[in-house]
C-alpha cells in the first residue's frame, strides 16, 4: 500500500475518533449515561442509528440550504395540511382547489431561493429554471412546512408549482410566513410581484 493512502486512512482514522470523543462528551453533558451512549453500538441499535443519521443529514442540509422531507401523496390535503399544526389556514386551501397530484411516498429536497430583490413571479421561474430547478407544490411545501415549522418565522416561503385560478383572472400559490408568534398557511396572489424577503421553495429537475 502506497505511503498515500497509508497517510489518508490514519487522518480519516483520527478525525473519526475525534468526532467520536467529542460526540460523546456532548452527549454525557446532555445527561446521557455511558450505558446509554453504548447501547448505540449494540446490534439492536439500528433503528436509533437511523435517526440520528437523519438528524444529522437534516443539519447538514440546513447549513446548505437544503431541506430534505417525504412527501406522501397518500395522504388527503387535510391531512397534509393538520401534520404542520399552522395556527392560521386559508379556507380557500381545499382539495378542490389544490387536488394532491402523484402517489405513495417519495423523498424530496427542498431548497430555499433568495433573489434577494423584488421579482415578478414569470421571472422568478424563469431564473430557477436556468438554475435547473423547478418549484416547489403545495404537497412539498406542506412536507416542509410540517418537518422544519420555524423556518417560516425567519421569511415568507412561496411555492409557485401550484397555482389556484380564481374567478376569471385571478391566480394564488401556497405560502407560509408569521404574524407575529403565529404560523400561517395563506395564499399570495400572483399578480402583486413578491418582496425581496421572500424565499422560493424549489426542486432540483
Amino acid at each position: 500500500m502506497a505511503k498515500k493512502e497509508v497517510a489518508a486512512i490514519v487522518s480519516g482514522a483520527g478525525w473519526i475518533a475525534d468526532f467520536t470523543v467529542q460526540l460523546v462528551a456532548n452527549l454525557k453533558a446532555r445527561g446521557c449515561t455511558a450505558e446509554e451512549i453504548h447501547s448505540l453500538v449494540t446490534t439492536d441499535a439500528k433503528p436509533a442509528i437511523d435517526k440520528i443519521a437523519d438528524e444529522v443529514a437534516s443539519f447538514i442540509g440546513r447549513i446548505k440550504n437544503i431541506f430534505r422531507v417525504v412527501v406522501d401523496c397518500g395522504q388527503t390535503l387535510a391531512q397534509m395540511i393538520a401534520a404542520g399544526k399552522y395556527n392560521r389556514v386559508n379556507s380557500d386551501i381545499t382539495n378542490a382547489n389544490f387536488p394532491i397530484i402523484g402517489s405513495g411516498k417519495k423523498n424530496v429536497a427542498v431548497e430555499l431561493v433568495h433573489f434577494n430583490r423584488s421579482i415578478e413571479s414569470n421571472e422568478a421561474i424563469r431564473e430557477l429554471d436556468r438554475m435547473g430547478m423547478r418549484p416547489a407544490t403545495i404537497e412539498e411545501l406542506l412536507a416542509f412546512g410540517a418537518k422544519y415549522p420555524e423556518v417560516q418565522r425567519e421569511f415568507p416561503i412561496l411555492a409557485l408549482g401550484s397555482v389556484w385560478r380564481y374567478r376569471s383572472s385571478d391566480r394564488y400559490i401556497p405560502c407560509l410566513y408569521r404574524v407575529g408568534s403565529e404560523r400561517y398557511l395563506d395564499l399570495g396572489w400572483i399578480g402583486s410581484g413578491w418582496h425581496g424577503i421572500c424565499r422560493f421553495a424549489a426542486v432540483r429537475k
